[in-house]
């Protein structure tokens, strides 16, 4: 069985995570201990809430160099906050460094006549490349759960997976080599979302 260690720093919606994957066949440890981090098949990185909590908590709890030493040892799969995080810089709370994985910057979305902000709700997601393993089985366009008032604009556009529109066209996901990140909740988008987490807990690298 696929042990998954879904890292616990004050910033994730764990519960709801957790039994997603366990559903889809995983075994989930919910943890900030380096050792189970260092240990786990693969990695699970959450986040809601704002960027500068969401790299104070990782610091707090000893895991930012982890997550650091880990992504590209094996697979992760980052999530909402910890999409961005991935990123060198945030907009948010006036300007936040992050974990400067990838390049690019998270910004916020702009005042738009008829659309609030922070985008939340169902939208469809456009796979940029459909024969990647962590699409399988899931329709081009597939509805997936958003909720976030900021999007990730690498410096690499051959990083995005994944693009969606909420008054200009973003980047829902992401993809290098063993890293995988969403912008939407898959364990809150119900037949697709477990879908792409079964495609996780399943992707050989």
């Amino acid at each position: 069985m696929t042990r998954i260690a879904l890292l616990d720093y004050g910033m994730g919606n764990l519960h709801s995570a957790a039994k997603a994957l366990e559903y889809v066949g995983a075994h989930v440890d919910v943890t900030n201990d380096p050792q189970l981090i260092a240990k786990a098949d693969k990695i699970v990185f959450p986040g809601v809430g704002a960027m500068r909590d969401c790299i104070k908590g990782m610091q707090d709890a000893g895991i930012d160099q982890v997550i650091r030493d880990a992504v590209f040892q094996k697979p992760i799969l980052a999530i909402c906050v910890g999409m961005q995080a991935l990123m060198h810089h945030s907009e948010e709370n006036g300007g936040a460094d992050a974990l400067n994985i990838f390049d690019g910057v998270v910004k916020k979305f702009p005042d738009q006549a008829g659309l609030k902000v922070p985008h939340m709700g169902w939208n469809e997601v456009h796979q940029v490349d459909p024969s990647h393993p962590m699409w399988r089985d899931i329709a081009q366009d597939s509805r997936f759960y958003f909720v976030h008032s900021f999007y990730v604009q690498p410096q690499d556009s051959t990083l995005v997976a994944a693009r969606s529109e909420y008054g200009l066209d973003f980047c829902a996901a992401l993809q290098k080599d063993n890293v995988f990140a969403t912008q939407f909740h898959p364990e809150k988008s119900h037949t697709a979302g477990l879908q792409l987490l079964k495609n996780f807990v399943d992707w050989n690298i």
